[in-house]
């Protein structure tokens, strides 16, 4: 059945319906101005169907804001629609929603259901997907992990999230092994491997679909259905990248204003229902896993990436039609690194959004990415702890190159110093916010997630400042303000003067011990290939532009920063380097 709502009744109707999708009453008319201008904005006024408006409402009447249902959703309002596409492998959102249901007895059938988790350590797949989409149909927690995790790691990971079980490939069966020893039964007794058949002592991903007396699709006798769920039941447990040390699990959950929370963020982009968008970053990282969430809601078409290659990015936008992706800048930089003959090969005219999170985005990038490809860049600042806090448009960027934006709505964000009082326009603070996708805390550790809150505000430990116009700065980590002779001096601010100079790609600056400074400033540089730019040239660049104690005295030129899989500088590894 095609579309039955016409002209502004679409509009009526789409506002009243989305605006009971996010547990709101007549009077609050910010709710349902916010879902009206979704509606029209996104496109989904358009393609909102009978049989949608409908499946829309029974899941209303349940009372779950289960994020599994969202596929419900879709596959009753557009079933034949293109939804989920992994190395030439095709689903439709009703071919997805049968295979979730699958899954998810699949998963009861063994135990992992209500209040249980299980680990993801695959690299980009449909099957991350599709188990991710199971686990919280039964409202148990997907913790999507590194395929790079040691195994110290893997069991730190297993034994913190209290998983009891683990999918993963088989070339990293050898990893699990290794942990064994530190590894519970009842874990070791569910390893789903993906591909077939599956290694001694080991169950293939089909296996779950092996439920005696199961039928699938909606009409199947397990308990997660809509109506079973309660609200808040299904949660992922994302663990922060651990650049300063062992990682913390990040409990997200789905309460109600969720929905609401994430339609507002789509509301500052010009994201749409016809949309096709690439899964560029690894799917354990939070940046991945948001941006895929925003389009699932908007029933997107997902092309995943196995592993990013920027080559096999251009190829993958030239063939689907891509039109959003969310990157980290390493991988902007990446791209505009290969040779122009393979640049011009390809066609990226397609995209509208690139999405720019996970770690800072240096100026000068920013500028020639948007030079290259058009003004497609959204800096974004967020953190798996906090969700989306402020969004740059590329007019932002233009305008206040380095900025991470204005908050989006529904963010209220404070910029404090060490005893708590907020700081004047254009000093520097730290920023805490408050939201509606606040983590529920740290698994498992209390203190951790007092220390990160303030009167009900979080914080991640960055340091931050405002300008006139209302646009953020990020200057830097709490624990990277490096303090040279009583001054405080914040690394972005040296890096973004040193990124300006043509001959230099990228720059990290840490603190180093000094018996007379207690501190020195010592920047780690990467210069653009052919360049002989030396210390001395830098340092009458950056006295022409920095104050004194901001200069700094010593300049290490090296190929590459190091940083962990998710694109973060490790500046730990530069301040342990003589």
């Amino acid at each position: 059945m095609g579309n039955v709502f016409r002209g502004g009744q679409r509009g009526r109707v789409l506002g009243n319906v989305l605006g009971g999708a996010l547990g709101i009453v007549e009077e609050a008319k910010d709710r349902v101005t916010t879902a009206a201008k979704l509606g029209n904005g996104s496109g989904l006024v358009w393609a909102l169907t009978w049989p949608g408006a409908t499946e829309l409402v029974r899941i209303l009447r349940s009372g779950s804001q289960n994020p599994s249902l969202i596929y419900r959703l879709h596959a009753t309002n557009t079933p034949n629609k293109l939804a989920l596409v992994w190395r030439g492998r095709r689903w439709t959102w009703k071919q997805l929603d049968a295979l979730v249901d699958q899954l998810a007895a699949g998963l009861e059938a063994r135990g992992i259901s209500r209040g249980k988790s299980i680990i993801v350590m695959t690299k980009n797949r449909a099957e991350f997907v599709q188990l991710g989409a199971a686990t919280a149909r039964v409202g148990a927690a997907a913790v999507s992990i590194s395929w790079r995790s040691t195994p110290q790691e893997l069991a730190f990971l297993v034994n913190d999230s209290g998983a009891v079980g683990i999918l993963t490939e088989p070339e990293l069966l050898p990893t699990i092994e290794a942990a064994r020893a530190e590894l519970s039964p009842e874990f070791l007794k569910n390893v789903f491997v993906t591909g077939s058949p599956a290694p001694p002592g080991a169950l293939s991903f089909e296996a779950l679909f092996e439920v005696p007396n199961h039928t699938s699709g909606h009409t199947s006798g397990h308990t997660s259905g809509p109506d079973a769920l309660v609200d808040e039941e299904a949660a992922v447990i994302i663990y922060t990248s651990g650049t300063t040390g062992k990682p913390k699990g990040a409990v997200r959950k789905f309460p109600k204003d969720t929905m609401q929370a994430a339609f507002r963020f789509i509301n500052e982009t010009p994201m749409r229902t016809d949309d096709v968008h690439l899964v560029a970053c690894p799917l354990y990282h939070s940046t991945a896993f948001g941006f895929m969430a925003l389009s699932l809601l908007l029933g997107n078409t997902i092309v995943l990436m196995d592993e990013f290659k920027p080559e096999t990015f251009l190829e993958l936008v030239e063939r689907h039609r891509v039109t959003t992706t969310a990157v980290v800048p390493t991988m902007m930089q990446r791209i505009l690194d290969l040779p122009e003959e393979t640049k011009q090969a390809h066609d990226p005219r397609s995209l509208r959004i690139v999405f720019s999170g996970g770690a800072p985005l240096p100026a000068p990038l920013a500028i020639d990415f948007m030079d290259r490809f058009g003004d497609v860049v959204f800096n974004f600042y967020g953190a798996t702890e906090t969700g989306l806090v402020t969004l740059a448009k590329p007019a932002d960027l233009r305008a206040a190159p380095g900025t991470i934006g204005k908050a989006v709505p529904g963010n209220d964000i404070r910029l404090l110093t060490d005893d708590g009082r907020e700081v004047a326009q254009g000093e520097v603070g730290e920023l805490f916010v408050k939201n509606k996708l606040l983590v529920a805390g740290y698994h498992h550790d209390e203190a951790a997630t007092r220390a990160s809150m303030h009167d009900g505000y979080f914080s991640v430990g960055d340091l931050a400042r405002q300008d006139h116009d209302g646009r953020y700065f990020i200057e830097g980590r709490k624990r990277d303000m490096v303090i040279t002779g009583g001054v405080n001096v914040y690394p972005a601010e040296v890096e973004g003067v040193l990124e300006a100079h043509p001959d230099v790609i990228e720059v990290a600056v840490v603190g180093i011990p000094d018996r007379e400074w207690g501190e020195r400033v010592r920047a780690f540089v990467v210069l653009r290939p052919g360049a002989s730019v030396d210390e001395g040239v830098l340092k009458t660049f950056a006295r022409e532009r920095l104050a004194g104690p901001k200069i700094p005295r010593d300049f290490v030129f090296v190929d590459a920063l190091p940083r962990n899989p998710t694109g973060k500088v490790l500046k730990r590894e530069l301040r342990a380097r003589t």
